[in-house]
């Protein structure tokens, strides 16, 4: 997978390119090409809509191309794979879309050809930091041209950000006039493409005056589009640009849904809401399995590098990661079969219509700033007083099993998905609260990963007696850590508890 960057500009057929003159920069004229593409889409322009596309190119070395939308402007992932029949998209390239078709055939609905003049933007060494190409497109229905249009694309290669100012800079000047971000083939399928897409976003903030009902829509907008962005990234299993992966977003998605329709059940109809939750488990106990693999791995590493003891044994670590790596592809294959299942693109239908109709209750109607805080509440109320199986947060003793300090952080964490909905509203105290609980949460998630990566070495001390002592050591310093979460929980715990401590005078 790469990242396509580029600058859209629209021209007129007398239109002279500028020789684009850039400081420390050579301009290489490349002989022009004409390029036939057919675009896949479903009957409704699914993927147009929503910003994505699925081609075929004749001549291109891998012919079918996927380009995915992302939250930047103008930038796009593309992912090429061969293929040798121009008529049946490859079908690792139809599931990489999957999140966004749902299933729905996909079938030719674009031919364009393109007569493409390039130039090549070097550095003294003939290294190529951007393309300019200048485009002229005819959009065929069968061999007959049903129009053309004319537009200048500058994309960014191995040079800086600042180069495709430069350039758009001259081409302004020269005449030519921004096109914003808008592809070739929604440009030749007119207004059906660029009708909204099948998933809403959610609103980028809220009034002081919005309902209850704004929230809910917000927080389930909000998670479902997690959900949906991050499922080819999964599929495809490339590490994020933070260094996260995308099966922990994709699972952080799932439980903040489920987290957030279980805070909002006052406002939500359970004979809709109860089944989605349902469903939502299925899948987060499938990223949960994968997740746990990747987490092991990354504290094998970790804790083996900061062993007090000294350098851990290079062939024990390789050995115990081969383990691991078994592990997490067992995982990650019963989560990608999944999502290959009918059962999954109809969570996807369930998902993607929740963004554009969720059946509310009466109660939904009634100001959030009057409805939210209750809500946030009785989560609250759940992690201070605890439950019959659960201590209540002040009440978790140091001396207390693993278990406990698991079920109080989940308690934690469901506490702090309720307010980090509530203060999309407005509400400060909520949001201190939220922001404190995050702290919380991401102390005790330490624990618990120290605590399962103990354990699982003891394990598999057990399985591979050859390495016990490598594992045995690596236990210990697991069980280190956790006892160190343990010593400073109560601390961040009376922070929290201050923070909350309005919550606690309601009724």
């Amino acid at each position: 997978m790469t990242l396509e960057e580029e600058r859209k500009y629209d021209v007129p057929p007398s239109f002279a390119l500028p020789e684009l003159t850039v400081e420390q920069v050579r301009p290489v004229a490349r002989a022009a090409v004409t390029l036939t593409a057919t675009y896949f889409d479903t009957a409704s322009l699914r993927l147009a809509r929503a910003g994505a596309s699925l081609r075929h190119r004749v001549g291109d070395p891998l012919p079918w191309t996927v380009k995915l939308p992302t939250a930047a402007p103008g930038v796009r992932q593309e992912i090429s794979l061969p293929g040798a029949d121009p008529n049946s998209p490859p079908e690792a390239l139809t599931w990489l879309v999957a999140a966004l078709t749902r299933g729905s055939p996909l079938t030719p609905v674009a031919v364009l050809r393109t007569r493409r003049q390039r130039v090549d933007l070097c550095d003294a060494a003939g290294s190529r930091l951007a393309e300019v190409a200048d485009d002229t497109v005819e959009v065929l229905s069968g061999t007959a041209v049903r129009h053309t249009f004319r537009e200048i694309e500058v994309e960014r290669l191995g040079g800086p950000p600042e180069l495709l100012s430069a350039v758009e800079e001259q081409l302004l000047a020269a005449g030519a006039r921004a096109g914003g971000f808008t592809p070739k083939h929604v440009r030749a399928l007119g207004a059906a493409a660029a009708y909204p897409p099948d998933l809403l976003p959610p609103a980028a903030t809220l009034p002081p005056t919005a309902r209850a009902a704004d929230v809910v829509i917000a927080a389930v907008r909000g998670a479902v589009a997690r959900i949906v962005a991050h499922d080819p990234l999964v599929r495809l299993d490339e590490p994020l640009p933070d260094g996260d992966t995308a099966v922990h977003q994709m699972r952080v998605g799932v439980r903040r849904l489920r987290s957030d329709l279980r805070t909002c059940k006052p406002l939500v109809d359970q004979r809709w809401a109860r089944p989605l939750r349902a469903e939502l488990a299925w899948l987060g106990g499938l990223l949960g399995a994968a997740r746990d693999a990747e987490v092991l791995r990354d504290r094998l590493r970790a804790t083996a590098a900061a062993d007090p003891a000294g350098p851990t044994d290079g062939g024990d670590l390789a050995a115990l990661d081969t383990v691991l790596a078994a592990r997490r592809e067992q995982a990650r294959t019963a989560l990608l079969a999944a999502m290959r299942t009918r059962r999954y693109l109809a969570l996807l239908e369930r998902l993607t219509a929740a963004t554009r109709r969720i059946p509310l209750s009466p109660a939904a109607a009634a100001p959030a700033a009057q409805a939210l805080p209750g809500l946030v509440a009785r989560p609250w109320r759940r992690l201070v007083q605890g439950t019959k199986d659960v201590p209540g947060a002040a009440a978790l003793k140091r001396s207390a099993p693993d278990v406990d300090w698991h079920r109080v952080r989940i308690h934690v964490k469901r506490a702090r998905y309720a307010a980090e909905a509530a203060a999309t509203a407005g509400d400060r105290r909520i949001g201190r609260l939220a922001k404190s609980l995050a702290g919380l949460q991401d102390a005790l998630g330490e624990h618990t990963d120290a605590a399962l990566a103990a354990a699982t070495w003891l394990e598999l001390a057990e399985s591979h007696p050859h390495l016990a002592a490598t594992l045995g050591r690596l236990a210990t310093h697991e069980r280190t850590l956790a006892t160190h979460a343990r010593t400073t929980y109560p601390r961040r715990w009376r922070k929290t508890a201050r923070k909350g401590a309005f919550l606690s005078l309601r009724e």
